[in-house]
C-alpha cells in the first residue's frame, strides 16, 4: 500500500499533530475511534506514535486511508542515555521493513514480563481484582501493558487516580523498560527515519529535562536529528529557547499534543508551517 503521505502537499495553515497515542500503548481510545475523531475535526496530517509499537503502524495507516487521512509512520521509542530517560520520536520508516521492529519488540517483551511480575506481587500483598475480566475486556481479560495494572487498581478503589496507582505499582516492582538511545537512533537511521527527542522540557518526576547544555552533551555522543519543540508541557519561554537552539544547530523540530484522548490531552491543531523542515525532509511539501 502506498501511504497517503507519498507526494503529499500541504498548505502552511494545514492542521497537523505529530504525537499521539492509542490503546496500542497508553492512550485511551482505540485506533479507529481516534481516526474517526481526527477526520471529523479536519486534520490534514497526523502521526500516531504509540510507545514501542512499530508493528501497528501499517494497520493504523490502512484504517486512516479508508477515510483519506494521511498518517505519517511514527513511533515513540522508550530509551535511555547515561541513565537518563529520553524518549525518541522516530518518523518516516517503512512500517513493514525496518530495523526498529526488533528493538521495540524487545522493549515490549520486557515490559510485559514486568507487568506480570508486578501483578503477582500486588496479589501477594493482598490486593484483589475480582472484576479483572470485565475491566480488561478489550484485552480478553489479560494483562498486556503496565497501564492495565494501574487501571485495575483504580477501578477496584485501591487508588484514586492513575498517578497514585503508579506509586503502588512502583512499590510492587514496576520499572520502565527502555532501549539504549544510541541503538534506537542507529536503528532509525538504518530504517531511513529521523529521530527527535520527545518532550525535552518535561520536568515531572521520572522525566529528564533537556536544557541546551544537556542537549549539547547528548548530541556530542548521539546523532539525534532534532527535538519536539511544541508540546503542551513546554512553557512559552522553553519553546522560545528550543526554537533558538534548533535554528542555531540546524536541527529538525516537531509539533505534537502527546494526546492520550483524555480531557486536557486531546489532539492539537498545529500549523504545518511550524514543522516545515521536518515535513520537507520526509518528502511532504508545504506551499
Amino acid at each position: 500500500m502506498t501511504p497517503l503521505t507519498h507526494d503529499l502537499a500541504l498548505s502552511p495553515d494545514a492542521p497537523i499533530d505529530l504525537h499521539m497515542h492509542t490503546t496500542f500503548s497508553d492512550g485511551r481510545w482505540p485506533a479507529q475511534q481516534l481516526i474517526d475523531y481526527l477526520v471529523a475535526e479536519g486534520f490534514a496530517l497526523v502521526a500516531v506514535t504509540d510507545h514501542d509499537r512499530v508493528d501497528t503502524v501499517a494497520g493504523i495507516q490502512a484504517l486512516a486511508a479508508e477515510k483519506r487521512l494521511p498518517v505519517l509512520a511514527g513511533v515513540e521509542v522508550s530509551t535511555e542515555w547515561n541513565g537518563k530517560m529520553g524518549h525518541m520520536l522516530c518518523y518516516g520508516f517503512d512500517p513493514e521493513h525496518n530495523d526498529l521492529y526488533p528493538l521495540t519488540q524487545k522493549v515490549v517483551h520486557l515490559q510485559l514480563e514486568n507487568t506480570h511480575e508486578v501483578h503477582a506481587e500486588l496479589l501477594r500483598q493482598g490486593y484483589e481484582f475480582p472484576r479483572q475480566q470485565e475491566i480488561l475486556a478489550a484485552n480478553g481479560g489479560e494483562l498486556y501493558r503496565p497501564i492495565d495494572n494501574a487501571t485495575l487498581l483504580v477501578e477496584h478503589g485501591y487508588a484514586p487516580n492513575i498517578r497514585e496507582a503508579l506509586s503502588l505499582m512502583t512499590k510492587a516492582g514496576f520499572r520502565t523498560m527502555m532501549a539504549d538511545m544510541a541503538e534506537a537512533v542507529e536503528a532509525a537511521h538504518k530504517s531511513g527515519a529521523v529521530s527527535l527527542i520527545a518532550h525535552p522540557g518535561r520536568r515531572e518526576s521520572g522525566f529528564t529535562f533537556y536544557d541546551p547544555a544537556l542537549l549539547d552533551q547528548l548530541r556530542a555522543e548521539i546523532p539525534i536529528d532534532g527535538i519536539e519543540v511544541y508540546h503542551p508541557y513546554h512553557s512559552q519561554d522553553m519553546i522560545r529557547i528550543y526554537e533558538e537552539y534548533v535554528q542555531k544547530h540546524h536541527l529538525l523540530y516537531s509539533t505534537g499534543s502527546d494526546s492520550h484522548s483524555l480531557p486536557g490531552r486531546m489532539p492539537i491543531k498545529h500549523r504545518a508551517e511550524i514543522s516545515r523542515p521536518l515535513l520537507e525532509h520526509l518528502g511532504i511539501s508545504i506551499h
